[in-house]
C-alpha cells in the first residue's frame, strides 16, 4: 500500500466559526487570525494505492465558483486538485477511485471542473465516485442553515454514476467510519496498512490537532452534541487501538498521535509527515 497526501491549496475561514463555543481569547493563541478574523486551513486530500486501485480521499474546493465567492474564502495554492496531484506524478486519468467523505464545497468542489464554454465536467473521467447514501440525499434537499455549503454544481454531474459505501465490501483494506454531527452521513477512512498500522481520516470531525480537544467543536456543524459524542467514541478507539490521525484542514501537521491524560483528557501528543509515521514502528510512535 502506498500513501501520499496531496495539498488541494488553502483556503480562509472565520476563526470562531471554526472553534465554535471556544472564547478567541483561547483559540487565537493557537491559530492567529489575519485582521478579518480569518485562519488559514488547509486541504489535504490523500492518495492511497492499493489492490489494484488508485484511490483518491476527496478533491478540495476547485476554481470553477465565481470571483465574489471565492473572495469570502481567498484560496491560494494549487486549489486544483488536477494540479496537484501532476505535480505528485499523478495523472487525473489514472484515478480509478474517489472517495468523498461529504459533500461541502471544499471537499467535492474539485471533482467537478467548467470548460472554457462553462459547461460542467469531471475531472476524474476514469474513476468509481463514492459517497455514504445519506449524505447524498442530504445534499440533494439540505436544511436552511447547511444548504449554503452544499453547491449543486459540485455533486449533481455526479447524478449518474454516484456509488455508495456498503460498509467494508467496496475496499480490501478501508473502512469506513460514520460520523452525523457535523452533517448526516459524513464517513472517515480508516486506513488499515496492516493488523497494527491504521491511520484515520478525520474530514470534518477533527480539523486540526487543537481539535481533538472534546470542547473544540465547529460551529458549522449541524448537531454539535453528537459531535461531542462522536469525539469522544472516536477518540477512544484511536487511543486504545493506536490509531493515527490524518488531518486535512491542519495547515501546519498531517499526522497526529493521541494519547490521554491522567484525568482522561485526550490531546496530540506527536506530530509527524506521512512519510515519517510509515517509516516509524508501533513501539517508536
Amino acid at each position: 500500500m502506498m500513501l501520499k497526501p496531496i495539498l488541494a491549496g488553502t483556503l480562509k475561514l472565520d476563526g470562531g466559526a471554526m472553534f465554535g463555543v471556544v472564547p478567541k481569547k483561547i483559540w487565537s493563541k493557537l491559530m492567529p487570525p489575519d485582521d478579518q478574523n480569518l485562519c488559514t486551513w488547509s486541504m489535504r486530500c490523500l492518495y492511497i494505492e492499493d489492490d489494484g486501485k488508485k484511490i483518491l480521499v476527496d478533491t478540495g474546493l476547485g476554481d470553477k465558483q465565481d470571483p465574489k465567492f471565492l473572495a469570502h474564502y481567498e484560496p491560494a495554492g494549487d486549489i486544483l486538485i488536477s494540479d496537484a496531484l501532476r505535480k505528485n506524478g499523478i495523472s487525473p486519468d489514472e484515478i480509478t477511485d474517489v472517495i468523498l467523505t461529504h459533500l461541502h464545497f471544499d471537499h467535492v468542489g474539485g471533482a467537478v471542473s467548467r470548460t472554457a464554454d462553462h459547461q460542467l465536467q469531471l475531472v476524474f473521467k476514469n474513476a468509481n465516485h463514492w459517497v455514504l447514501e445519506a449524505q447524498w440525499l442530504n445534499a440533494l434537499q439540505p436544511n436552511q442553515r447547511e444548504k449554503a455549503s452544499f453547491l449543486s454544481e459540485n455533486f449533481r454531474p455526479l447524478s449518474e454514476i454516484i456509488k455508495f459505501i456498503n460498509g467494508t465490501q467496496n475496499f480490501k483494506n478501508i473502512e469506513f467510519v460514520r460520523v452525523d454531527g457535523h452533517t448526516e452521513g459524513m464517513i472517515l477512512p480508516l486506513i488499515h496498512l496492516d493488523q497494527n498500522k491504521k491511520i484515520l481520516y478525520t474530514a470534518d470531525l477533527f480539523p486540526s490537532t487543537h481539535h481533538v480537544h472534546l470542547p473544540f467543536i465547529m460551529a458549522y456543524d449541524m448537531q454539535p452534541l453528537v459531535t461531542l459524542m462522536e469525539k469522544e467514541k472516536v477518540l477512544e478507539r484511536v487511543y486504545e487501538e493506536n490509531i493515527a490521525l490524518f488531518f486535512e484542514h491542519d495547515v501546519h501537521n498531517e499526522v497526529g498521535i493521541v494519547n490521554k491524560s491522567a484525568t482522561g483528557k485526550f490531546f496530540v501528543s506527536n506530530t509527524m509527515s506521512v512519510d515519517e509515521w510509515l517509516s516509524k514502528s508501533d513501539e517508536i510512535i
